[in-house]
This record gives structure tokens, C-alpha cells and sequence, in this order.
């Protein structure tokens, strides 16, 4: 652990280095984040391969794209920033047009954690306040990083003192040919889902399940993300190439396949496992060129893609969706896997 900077108010930040085997992960306690995953190609050559900065003052810029951060209360989208628990009507700060995204205008991503040390990781945990972007209930949120040989493990629990909605997930931008490589359109998806939520102009689902067969949206069999992302497709359109929510299959709360993505040119491959129902996968279709990542590259459109494991976007409004309600007494607990090869 090493202390990495100040926010504005002088809270210090640390940086965590995990290490094990050929993998190598950079942890900050500002908005539990992965900074850093540097992993060999089939040939050796060591790489990044999540988009990120070397200087904690650029993740202090309240407009950079969630990188690497763990992000809530509520993770993805809430239609107009409402829902009720209860009969109680909520409001939460609107910040993605008409919809509240990632938790609000300060979301986790924006909180420095404590932070402690644990066998083979680091535990982060954050209190939010009731109240906290308008969300009801004392939250006490740890997320809980473990490497272990070449798998990174993230353990999240939560408890609260009332009824709340949540929805947490990490929103790391992977690009296997490494960070500054250039975009992820030559780079192969795999994920596990039969059905997709398919959405309105708003990017909130419409409550249907759709499934993924015929459509550009089928990847239950390894696919060139590029070779399909701008198809004549209503969805496609509405994302600007994919950003939608895909229901995996298999039981929810056991670990089971979200997805594989690979690397021809690089070897790389990732595979995802996780105990959520429903994993995110976002082809980094808004990142607009404005920051500039390591060794001087340019943060641009599709140089990098998310897959967040989650809950269904706009859950507290889709009494059908799986629940995110946790109550007084609870215990949430999910489990995602992050585990890099080569092919």
C-alpha cells in the first residue's frame, strides 16, 4: 500500500498492488477501483488491458466515465430518478438526460472508501448515509478484491437499516489488445444469455425479455464484436452499438458463465463468472476522446468494452425484474470472477 494522493479536502488515497503468477492488479480505495490489470499475450509481452490513468487527479474529475470504479447505489439506469418502496415515493438526482445513472450525480465512484489489507486483497467498505442521492436507509456496502493465481475475485455484501434498492457492479473498460492499442472491434464475445432487455429511446428497458436469436444481439457463440455493431437494428441504434442488459442463464445467486471475450491478434482472453442474474455488456459506444489514458492515448469511442454484472437496469420499476429490495436484517452477497489467459 502506498498513498497515491489528496482529494480537494486532503483525504489521502491509497493504491494497493496485488500480484500473482504473470498477472498484476493496482487497486485505489477512490471508489474501490481497478486501475490497473497488466497481463502477458501469448508471446509474453506484458500489457494493460483496462483503460485508466497513472494520476489519481484525473479520476478526481467529476466527468470521467467510471473507470474501473465500483459503481451504486444504484448501478445502470433508473427511469426519471423514481421508484417506491413500501408506498414511499423516492426521488434520486437525474444525470444521464432524463434517467439517474450509476447511483446519481455522487455516486461510489466519487467516495474515497476505507480500505484495509486481507490474505491475497484488499476490502473496501463505504458507508452511505440515509439520504445519500436521496436513497433511503444506512447502507454499508464492502467490496472485496482477491487474486488468486490468475483469477481476480470481487466479493460484495451489503446491509442496511431500512428498506432500500441496490444495485452494485464494477465498471471496468477492457481492451485485450492492451490500453493503448487502439478500439476493440477485431476483439471475439461470447456470452451466456439467451434474452436480452431490450430498450426505449431513453436506454430504460421496456419490461420484455427478448430473446437474442436473429438478432445482432446473439453472441451464445463467439462473435467479432465490430461486425455487427452498426447494423440497421432499432436497439443497435438506440445504444449506439451495444449497451444493453443480457439475462444469463443458468440459476442466479450460483457462479456460472457470463461471458468469454478474446483477442486473436494478442492471445488474450478473459472469461467472467458470476452469481448475478444478468451481466451489462457495453462497447464503450460514449467515451468521447476526452481524457487521455497512459502512454498518451486517447479515450475514444469503442477503444474499450464494459461487462457489468448486475441487476436488470430499472429493477425498483419492474415488479417482474429480479429484486434489488434489501431490507433491515438482510445479508446481500454476489460473487464476479475476472480470469485472464491466453488461447
Amino acid at each position: 500500500m502506498a498513498t497515491w494522493g489528496h482529494t480537494a479536502d486532503g483525504t489521502a488515497v491509497p493504491i494497493y498492488t496485488l500480484t500473482s503468477g504473470q498477472v498484476e492488479v493496482r487497486l485505489t480505495a477512490y471508489g474501490a477501483r481497478l486501475v490497473s490489470v497488466r497481463t502477458p499475450d501469448s508471446a509474453g509481452k506484458v500489457a494493460d488491458i483496462v483503460l485508466g490513468f497513472d494520476s489519481l487527479d484525473n479520476y478526481l474529475d467529476g466527468n470521467e466515465p467510471y473507470l474501473g470504479a465500483v459503481v451504486g447505489r444504484f448501478g445502470n439506469r433508473i427511469a426519471q430518478g423514481r421508484f417506491s418502496i413500501d408506498g414511499n415515493n423516492y426521488q434520486v438526482p437525474v444525470n444521464n438526460g432524463a434517467n439517474s445513472l450509476h447511483g446519481g450525480t455522487r455516486g461510489f465512484d466519487k467516495h474515497v472508501w476505507q480500505s484495509q489489507e486481507v490474505p491475497n486483497g484488499v476490502e473496501f467498505t463505504l458507508v452511505s448515509p440515509d439520504g445519500d442521492m436521496g436513497y433511503p436507509g444506512t447502507l454499508t456496502v464492502k467490496v472485496r478484491y482477491t487474486l488468486t493465481n490468475n483469477t481476480l475475485r470481487l466479493d460484495y455484501s451489503a446491509t442496511t437499516d431500512k428498506p432500500t434498492v441496490l444495485n452494485v457492479t464494477n465498471h471496468s473498460y477492457f481492451n485485450l489488445h492492451g490500453d493503448d492499442q487502439g478500439n476493440i472491434l477485431d476483439q471475439q464475445m461470447e456470452l451466456n444469455a439467451d434474452r436480452f432487455t431490450p430498450v426505449n429511446s431513453d436506454l430504460i428497458p421496456t419490461g420484455v425479455l427478448q430473446p437474442v436469436a436473429g438478432t445482432p444481439l446473439d453472441f451464445r457463440k463467439p462473435e467479432v464484436i465490430g461486425a455487427r455493431i452498426d447494423d440497421d437494428f432499432e436497439q443497435l441504434k438506440l445504444g449506439i452499438g451495444y449497451d444493453h442488459n443480457f439475462v444469463l442463464n443458468g440459476q442466479p445467486g450460483t457462479l456460472r458463465l457470463a461471458a468469454i471475450a478474446t483477442d486473436p491478434v494478442s492471445g488474450r482472453k478473459l472469461t467472467v463468472e458470476t452469481t448475478q442474474p444478468a451481466v451489462q455488456f457495453y462497447s464503450g459506444n460514449f467515451l468521447d476522446g476526452l481524457f487521455t489514458g497512459r502512454h498518451g492515448a486517447k479515450i475514444e469511442k469503442r477503444t474499450g468494452f464494459c461487462l457489468e454484472t448486475q441487476h436488470f437496469p430499472d429493477s425498483p420499476n419492474h415488479p417482474d425484474f429480479p429484486s434489488t429490495l434489501l431490507r433491515p436484517g438482510e445479508n446481500f452477497h454476489s460473487t464476479t470472477t475476472f480470469t485472464f489467459s491466453t488461447v
